[in-house]
């Protein structure tokens, strides 16, 4: 086991909180004096049935606990899934059905093993202890808590303010959140930084149980494939762990320069001095950013499916894009960018169809393609920043690029 020093070096990339670095230093060399590894708890709600590579910061950060001889333990909140997380939330989540969630749950189980060691991963469900919960332990966890220290969360103060109502199932998340850790005696819990209030509760509710308070430790969260907005499979700008490798290698060619550093820093191996040199080089012009991101595109398929995908998926995309897929002398479309630009009325705009409902038709019928990536639904909008560029495909013989000025 690698000294607790080197090991926390390791465990700080990528990271937005840790609370605190001393305690985990502490836990650390804990750790490797006894040889006991610690356990390192990351809570996942099944509200839908796909992971997506923003989910996988998280999960990558767990490899690393994992690959430093570490515990970690995918908890599937198929309990607090049905309660929903107020996080971020302007106003109560619907309630999901207990099927749902169960089958959610599957899923999750069976991706989260494109990362992380099947052998040394303990897959968990708070449904163990919670359908064991009777009232009065209901009562009791209630009551490490008040209103007060609930209302300090920011989008609870913004919906109280606003007279928008919070329901008191909605109080109790946090709670039970806190309590898995109770329950799992975690060492760690690692979250999203949007998931600090809750994680913070589960230390009280340890100390409350007079177990020794984990450490907190948050990543960022991953922005999509529009640098905009959080990755999101209803805003479809996202990555899927069970895209097809052609797919997830179009998607990240599709990256701005600088968004490609942050999904090389949060989801790769590469370390601190790596990326630093990475940056260097790239400034120096002794690397081609676009070849930087050839290489991403190779190790996220490489990580998800297999090494000869990633090289097959790498030369289907320069065969597409060698002018052997897409003919040499297709039109330019130059437009200043546009946020919010429906797909069919871009499709008109730059001239491979006379309408949006011929348009609409096209896209339903599956013959329209982004950079070799097919568009999936004809309500699709897409944000055009400045310097984007992409081939557009309608039907078998219509091409143009779209250019955006910078």
């Amino acid at each position: 086991m690698l000294a607790a020093s080197e090991q926390l070096k390791q465990l700080k990339k990528g990271i937005v909180d840790l609370v605190s670095e001393k305690e985990l230093l502490t836990k650390l060399e804990k750790s490797v004096k006894t040889g006991k590894p610690l356990r390192i708890k990351a809570g996942f709600d099944p509200s839908a049935p796909d992971l997506h590579l923003g989910h996988t910061v998280l999960i990558n950060k767990m490899r690393q606990f994992q690959r430093l001889g570490h515990e970690v333990i995918f908890l599937i909140g198929d309990i607090t899934g049905m309660v929903g997380d107020p996080t971020g939330k302007s106003e109560t989540r619907k309630a999901l059905t207990r099927e749902e969630v169960q089958e959610n749950g599957k899923t999750y189980a069976r991706q989260i093993f494109k990362l992380l060691d099947q052998k040394t991963t303990i897959v968990d469900y708070n449904s163990r202890w919670f359908e064991k919960f009777s009232i009065f332990d209901l009562f009791k966890l209630a009551g490490q808590y008040t209103v007060a220290r609930m209302l300090e969360r920011d989008d609870f103060q913004q919906r109280y303010k606003g007279n928008t109502p919070i329901s008191i199932h909605e109080f109790l998340y946090p709670l039970l959140q806190g309590y898995d850790s109770v329950a799992l005696k975690a060492d760690v819990e690692l979250g999203g930084n949007d998931q600090r209030f809750n994680l913070l509760v589960g230390r009280d509710m340890q100390k409350h149980y007079s177990q020794e308070p984990q450490v907190v430790m948050t990543v960022p969260l991953l922005e999509g494939l529009d640098g905009v907005n959080k990755m999101s499979k209803s805003l479809n700008n996202y990555i899927g762990v069970e895209d097809t490798p052609r797919d997830m290698f179009g998607k990240t060619m599709r990256l701005s320069d600088e968004l490609m550093m942050k999904y090389y820093e949060l989801l790769t191996d590469y370390t601190p001095d790596d990326l630093e040199k990475l940056k260097n080089e790239m400034k120096s012009e002794k690397l081609n950013p676009r070849d930087v991101k050839v290489e991403l595109g190779r190790l996220l398929v490489e990580r998800f499916h297999s090494k000869e995908i990633a090289e097959k998926a790498k030369a289907e995309f320069f065969e597409i894009f060698s002018n052997k897929g897409v003919p040499s002398d297709i039109p330019e479309w130059k437009t200043a960018p546009i946020a919010d630009l429906w797909i069919c009325k871009l499709m008109v705009d730059a001239g491979v169809c006379a309408s949006t409902s011929e348009a609409k038709r096209l896209v339903e019928g599956g013959g329209v393609e982004r950079d070799g990536e097919k568009i999936p639904d004809s309500k699709l909008k897409l944000t055009l920043k400045s310097g984007d560029h992409f081939v557009l495909k309608a039907g078998k013989k219509k091409f143009v690029k779209v250019v955006v000025k910078v």
